[in-house]
């Protein structure tokens, strides 16, 4: 589906696109990111969505199309430099979701991101950590529900998810 606005869809692609590349995300695999890359690259994109934002609100699918929205939503993920915007963006992107604009599974992992960030457990179990005990998932609140709380998303259960990212990390 393409949206009203392609210029901002083929922005938020080529933001989305410069975002992996610097992540190490290659075609034929994984490369190491460049840690500094990262850095530019997501504070340019955070400049960039708090522009589109401000004059449109959170870019759904009516505005850009549904891979645009899907990259809008993997940039404010990785706006980790700005907790303040993340929160913001949550919000609208919150707003987004009510009005069928935004997919529900993309306010999960952000919430869980504004959550972390806060030293708040998160609810979707989406966040992990490596530090001295290995990889493991941020503390998840009332675990013995977590995984109703993902499928009220669209997520998968956390084990196959949890299987998921040890593979790809």
């Amino acid at each position: 589906m393409t949206g009203r606005r392609p210029d901002l869809a083929d922005e938020l692609l080529r933001r989305k696109a410069a975002d992996q590349h610097a992540r190490g995300v290659r075609e034929h695999g994984l490369v190491a990111p460049d840690l500094d890359g990262m850095r530019t690259v997501d504070a340019e994109n955070t400049t960039a969505l708090k522009r589109i934002t401000a004059e449109y609100g959170w870019p759904g699918r009516t505005l850009v199309g549904e891979e645009a929205a899907d990259a809008a939503w993997l940039l404010v993920q990785h706006a980790d430099a700005d907790p303040d915007y993340q929160q913001h963006a949550l919000a609208l992107l919150r707003d987004a979701v009510l009005r069928g604009e935004a997919e529900p599974r993309h306010l999960a992992y952000l919430t869980d991101r504004c959550l972390v960030h806060r030293g708040e457990p998160q609810l979707y179990g989406t966040q992990y950590v490596t530090d001295e005990q290995g990889l493991r998932p941020h503390p998840v609140a009332d675990p013995d529900k977590l995984d109703a709380r993902r499928a009220d998303v669209g997520l998968r259960p956390q084990a196959e998810y949890d299987a998921r990212i040890r593979k790809d990390y």
